[in-house]
């Protein structure tokens, strides 16, 4: 297939093993990815993962402040195929029209459930059993397009974010190379997607990372993993900030309790009274702390100085 020039677009780590696949099999002509930012307290330059893969491989890249408008230099590049996959910007009609054989998306969800920028974030904090990878033919609204192929996975009480996201980043690969050769040959499927089946995962807001404790443990426990290890949940114990990573469930009644307060210091972590059972912190991040077992943290504290008081995230503190 090396005679099939490819376009990708794609910026972080999960789009990688896509690209690299890619660059194995067809003729990838051009990768456009966000524009180079500035991090951490220093400002310096950082590129993205797909800039520097693409670099590696000696393969022209572009990177567009508003690819709505600044789009010549890619179509110029003829290629028979574009696929993205968590590229970060609305693709315009004159892209989505340009390619032989189409524009083609390697969404992280099972579409047309979880459509947007944090699907993976959001199978897990909204209870989700399974989640998946889409292929599909792009459209100018954001992942409305026909599907193509789908692959599923289950998503396990042991899953966090991080650990859903290298699964479903290997997933997507396969599924995309399997794919493509019935997008060449003319086989493959278009099935619309069912509007009534639509569900949203928009980027996770700042308040959305606040614990609030009159929700049930089993909301707060999916919370936690969902957004472990980025950006990690977050709560106030008394004056005391946390960044919270993992957690378990003590199946005691707390309904006699005010959601929020804490009620044991465990040998592996603090236990807080939810709207129906006890949430117990394993794994945290005092601010100003490096993020440690909550067993190491409970060791250096005394009981008395947290039993008994309330935590409380954003909505209860301000």
């Amino acid at each position: 297939m090396k005679n099939i020039k490819a376009v990708f677009m794609g910026t972080p780590d999960f789009s990688v093993p896509v690209l690299e696949g890619l660059i194995e099999n067809y003729q990838v002509v051009g990768v456009v990815t966000q524009p180079d930012r500035k991090v951490g307290r220093k400002q310096e330059i950082c590129f993205s993962p797909i800039k520097k893969l693409a670099l590696e491989h000696n393969i022209l890249v572009f990177q567009p402040e508003k690819i709505r408008v600044d789009f010549d230099d890619i179509l110029k590049l003829n290629p028979d195929i574009i696929v993205t996959c968590a590229y970060g910007q609305i693709i315009p009609k004159d892209i989505l029209d340009y390619p032989k054989y189409g524009c083609i998306n390697v969404h992280a969800s099972l579409l047309p459930k979880l459509r947007g920028g944090a699907p993976i974030h959001k199978s897990i904090i909204d209870g989700y059993l399974k989640t998946g990878i889409t292929i599909m033919y792009m459209d100018e609204k954001m992942d409305s397009g026909d599907i193509i192929s789908q692959a599923e996975t289950e998503i396990l009480d042991t899953d966090t974010m991080e650990s859903l996201h290298d699964r479903l980043k290997l997933i997507g690969k396969k599924l995309l190379l399997d794919t493509l050769p019935t997008i060449i040959d003319g086989s493959a499927k278009r099935i619309s997607q069912n509007e009534d089946e639509v569900t949203y995962a928009y980027n996770i807001k700042r308040e959305e990372e606040y614990l609030d404790f009159s929700k049930t443990s089993r909301e707060l426990f999916n919370q936690i993993r969902g957004l472990n290890p980025f950006p990690g949940s977050s709560c106030v114990i008394g004056d005391k900030e946390f960044k919270v990573y993992m957690s378990r469930i003590e199946s005691i009644d707390t309904t006699r309790y005010k959601p929020g307060e804490v009620l044991h210091i465990y040998k592996d972590g603090i236990g807080i009274a939810t709207k129906d059972f006890e949430i117990v912190f394993t794994d945290i991040k005092p601010i100003g702390k490096k993020r440690m077992l909550a067993s190491n943290f409970v060791n250096g504290i005394k009981k008395n100085d947290y039993i008994g008081k309330v935590a409380y995230g954003w909505k209860q503190s301000k």
